[in-house]
């Protein structure tokens, strides 16, 4: 009898000490989970945050290539009015843009024509030894479609002054020419008793335009005007 009480007292303690191993495993394995749930809700809690972050980033931006730089060389040169009869004297350069575009379009600058996004400027007033003047504005876009657009604005000031009332200066016809790849308009200008008296000419070639005019010089005209569009055209791809 107490034989047998002994062997129920041991089972008992055996189930009981697998209870607690069972339980204790149990628990062990629910903190793994818990860890594990944790783990995976932190990662996930995380990640809209660091999508959140990088939207906010800003995005690099598209910064045009530079055209090519202006300079004296681009613009008409006192040989090139040699060759068409006229005899410069002094000539002032400038690459602030600020210079006025002809006499048809008042104080607007190729700066102001422009809003100021060209990548470079430059603008030359050549002085005779007589009246008269031949000025150029020149702007090297950092697009051809800005260069187009220029180009039509350009256009569009010259033609303002194509119809006058009778006694007027104006503008003339225009004539359109080729020369280095580039295209020009130029336009023979007449006094109010309607002789010649200069031009002006619109030139663009590739991303660079230009508004050049020669005043004030009848002799020749407008065939020196032709020349000195030519010309102009010819520097202005350089």
């Amino acid at each position: 009898m107490t034989e047998n009480r002994a062997v129920q007292h041991q089972a008992v303690q055996q189930k009981s000490v697998r209870r607690n191993r069972v339980a204790a495993a149990a628990c062990v394995a629910a903190a793994l989970i818990a860890v594990s749930v944790v783990g995976t809700r932190s990662a996930t809690a995380d990640e809209p945050a660091h999508r959140a972050a990088a939207a906010a980033q800003p995005a690099a931006a598209a910064v045009p290539a530079p055209g090519p730089g202006l300079g004296s060389a681009a613009l008409v040169q006192s040989e090139d009015q040699v060759r068409q009869g006229l005899n410069p004297v002094g000539a002032t350069v400038s690459l602030a843009g600020r210079q006025g575009l002809s006499a048809c379009s008042g104080e607007t600058t190729m700066r102001d024509l422009t809003k100021g996004s060209a990548t470079a400027y430059a603008s030359v007033t050549w002085t005779f030894a007589t009246d008269g003047l031949l000025t150029e504005s020149a702007a090297s876009a950092p697009t051809a479609t800005a260069a187009a657009a220029w180009e039509q604005q350009l256009v569009g000031l010259v033609q303002d002054c194509q119809k006058e009332p009778a006694g007027h200066w104006y503008y003339g016809a225009a004539h359109t020419l080729t020369a280095a790849g580039g295209t020009a308009r130029w336009y023979p200008s007449y006094n109010g008793d309607g002789a010649a008296s200069g031009g002006v000419a619109v030139l663009r070639s590739g991303t660079r335009v230009a508004v050049v005019e020669l005043t004030g010089r009848p002799t020749g005209a407008p065939a020196a005007v032709e020349g000195i569009t030519t010309a102009a055209l010819k520097r202005l791809a350089s």
